[in-house]
C-alpha cells in the first residue's frame, strides 16, 4: 500500500471514531471525570442537638454528679446523672441556658454535697442564673430554689447581667459590675457588687437566701 493511501485510511478512521461519540456520551464522560464538591456539608438539627457544649464530673462524700450539656444556641439540653445515692441512680433532664461552670460542695454540712451549675443567657445581657441540685438525705435529688433579683431593691440597682459565681467557705458568691444610667451595655462604670447567699431549708425544698450585699471599688 502506498503511503498516501495509508495516511488517508488513518484519517478516515479517526474521523469515524470521533463522530460515533454522541453529545450525551460526552456529558456522561465529563461528569464521571469531574471531582465531587465536598466542601459544603449540611448539618441537620439532630446533629447540632448532639453536640456536647459542656461536660464535667464532680464527686464528694461518696456522691458523684455527671453533667453533660448538648446543643448550641440560647437553649440547650442538660442531662445530670447522680450516683452514690442510697440504692438508686437519679437522672435529671431539662432545658438550660448555656453553661459556664459547675461546682460541688456540702453547703449546709448535712453530709450530702450540693451541685451548682452556673449559666449565662445568650445575647448582650448575659444574665446569670444558678441551677442547683441537693440530695434528700442521700436518697434522691431535688432542685434548689435560686431567687431572681427584685427590681427596685438595693441588690438589683444598676444590674445588667455579666454575673460571676463561685462557692467560698460554704457560701455562694455572686459578683457583677453595676451600670450608671448613661452607660452603654458593654461599658459599665459603676462599682462591683458582691452578693452572698446561704443555703437554707424551705417548705418544699432547699433554697438560697441573700444574706449580704457589699460594694467593691475597682483599684
Amino acid at each position: 500500500m502506498k503511503k498516501s493511501s495509508l495516511l488517508a485510511s488513518i484519517i478516515l478512521l479517526i474521523v469515524s471514531a470521533s463522530c460515533s461519540n454522541s453529545p450525551s456520551d460526552m456529558k456522561n464522560s465529563s461528569e464521571a471525570d469531574s471531582p465531587k464538591d465536598t466542601s459544603v456539608k449540611v448539618v441537620s438539627a439532630s446533629t447540632d442537638s448532639n453536640l456536647v457544649s459542656f461536660e464535667k464530673k464532680l464527686s464528694l462524700q461518696g456522691i458523684s454528679y455527671d453533667v453533660v450539656v448538648k446543643g448550641k444556641g440560647s437553649i440547650q439540653q442538660l442531662r445530670m446523672i447522680t450516683t452514690g445515692l442510697k440504692g438508686s441512680i437519679d437522672t435529671a433532664d431539662m432545658e438550660i441556658d448555656p453553661v459556664l461552670n459547675a461546682e460541688i460542695e456540702d453547703l449546709d454540712h448535712d453530709g450530702f454535697p450540693e451541685l451548682l451549675i452556673y449559666t449565662q443567657s445568650a445575647g448582650s445581657g448575659s444574665y446569670g442564673k444558678v441551677v442547683g441540685f441537693s440530695p434528700n438525705k442521700g436518697k434522691s435529688i431535688s432542685l434548689i430554689y435560686f431567687p431572681e433579683l427584685e427590681m427596685g431593691t438595693a441588690a438589683a440597682k444598676g444590674y445588667q447581667g455579666h454575673d460571676e459565681f463561685a462557692i467560698v467557705e460554704s457560701n455562694l458568691l455572686r459578683r457583677f459590675k453595676t451600670y450608671q444610667s448613661d452607660d452603654a451595655n458593654a461599658t459599665p462604670t459603676g462599682k462591683i457588687r458582691q452578693l452572698t447567699y446561704q443555703l437554707k431549708n424551705g417548705e418544699a425544698s432547699k433554697k438560697f437566701v441573700l444574706v449580704k450585699t457589699i460594694e467593691i471599688s475597682e483599684k
